[in-house]
């Protein structure tokens, strides 16, 4: 396949893949929507459906013959500025404006995944996923912020076709390569017009894992994925006027730690462990012709701990529910309008539909509690003037999601 042909593919689901950070910075855990109802508790080590190709690849050894994973999460997060003496110098002097009203929105993120069992101990499988996500969008243009934020929108669209090797019954390997696509645009006003920054780029990564079956009522896995270098290539417009512009940006790797376990005929238990390492996007660089802008992000590395447990009602229904805990990305003093994320805590609640022996439905929702962060961002535009914008954001969350596997 050329690398033209590559491209279309991943440019043409930019259109339906679309997300909003469900998690530490911009990253999304909503890569397999049957995990939403245990918070994604145990992600690297359940492998009950196909999805389990992007969490842990090694995961394909427990699924035998051809199965066929479809999902779909919804994420509506909230923004909802409160002004706590924003000001501006020069000729932003007198700043005024209202508080922007809700930058946050509904946005959906799709999901997809195929595995096959093609020899006794081989398993190959093709994913489709969103791993990262931003979508903030002031409601009135002429909010006190402006000059700071006006629209956010990052949107990634990752291809992950992978192989496991059981290497016994207690150990599975897997391998998968990453082939993924990011879009940007940020906008911001200036005294002389809208400041845009748009671009795309296309990379490569890799992802790897490793599964132990420590009993038959117990398993862990543990997996990482590699971090993507991105050159994104687009334009940078000032009013009028527009040119030729490019921004590096590195997306971090992750680490996941995971155990599953039965405790009795009707319970199991889960818990994850998950490290992303966000150091390396410190600040983004916009380059163009006869200058540059830049701007401070200094994102930290994020923790994520989750656990969740379900039910067994009968042989066709389970009741699934589980919490989580990230620590942002973003620190207190380097909080940007287009991000303004905070430590999270997820509750969720859910379960699982088994019509048939080889096919089922998962659904779940869960409320993503944020303590309200607090902001004093400086931003600087065109003319040297500057805009402070300081006061706090109401924030929240809500996702929910369904999926539906299919074993043959």
């Amino acid at each position: 396949m050329n690398t033209t042909n590559l491209r279309v593919l991943p440019a043409c689901l930019l259109a339906a893949f679309s997300g909003s950070a469900a998690a530490a910075g911009f990253q999304l855990w909503e890569q397999n929507a049957s995990g939403i109802a245990t918070s994604f508790a145990g992600s690297a080590a359940v492998a009950d459906n196909a999805g389990t190709i992007y969490y842990n690849p090694a995961g394909l050894a427990l699924l035998p013959g051809l199965n066929v994973s479809l999902g779909v999460a919804g994420n509506r997060s909230s923004y909802e500025f409160r002004n706590q003496g924003s000001s501006g110098t020069g000729a932003l002097a007198g700043l005024s404006g209202g508080n922007g009203g809700d930058a946050g929105q509904w946005t959906t993120v799709p999901n997809g995944a195929v595995s096959w069992q093609v020899a006794p101990q081989w398993f190959v499988g093709l994913g489709i996923s969103t791993p990262f996500g931003l979508s903030t969008e002031y409601e009135d243009s002429a909010w006190v912020g402006r000059f700071n934020a006006r629209k956010a929108d990052i949107q990634t669209v990752n291809v992950n076709p992978s192989v496991a090797y059981k290497l016994s019954d207690r150990v599975s390997l897997g391998f998968g390569i990453n082939y993924q696509k990011i879009d940007v645009e940020l906008t911001r006003a200036d005294t002389t017009g809208l400041n845009r920054f748009k671009g795309d780029d296309s990379a490569w990564g890799w992802n790897a894992g490793a599964l132990f079956t420590l009993s038959p009522a117990m398993r862990v896995g543990v997996s990482y994925r590699s971090a993507i270098d991105y050159s994104v290539d687009g334009s940078r417009s000032l009013g009028a006027g527009s040119t030729a512009a490019t921004a590096d940006l590195k997306l971090p790797g992750v680490f996941i730690l995971s155990v599953w376990q039965q405790v009795s005929d009707r319970w199991e238990a889960m818990g994850d462990l998950s490290y992303t390492d966000w150091s390396n996007l410190g600040r983004v660089n916009v380059r163009f012709a006869g200058g540059s802008e830049s701007t401070a992000l200094n994102f930290r590395s994020a923790w994520r701990f989750a656990w969740g447990a379900a039910y067994k009602a009968d042989d066709a229904w389970k009741i699934k529910f589980g919490i989580s805990y990230d620590r942002s990305a973003v620190p207190d003093g380097d909080r940007s309008a287009w991000l303004p994320d905070n430590n999270r805590i997820g509750l969720s609640l859910g379960g699982q539909w088994k019509p048939s022996r080889t096919s089922a439905v998962d659904f779940g929702y869960a409320y993503l509690w944020q303590k309200n962060p607090t902001i004093n961002q400086t931003s600087v535009d065109s003319t040297g003037a500057t805009a402070n914008l300081r006061g706090r954001y109401d924030a929240a969350g809500h996702l929910l999601g369904i999926q539906y596997s299919q074993g043959f």
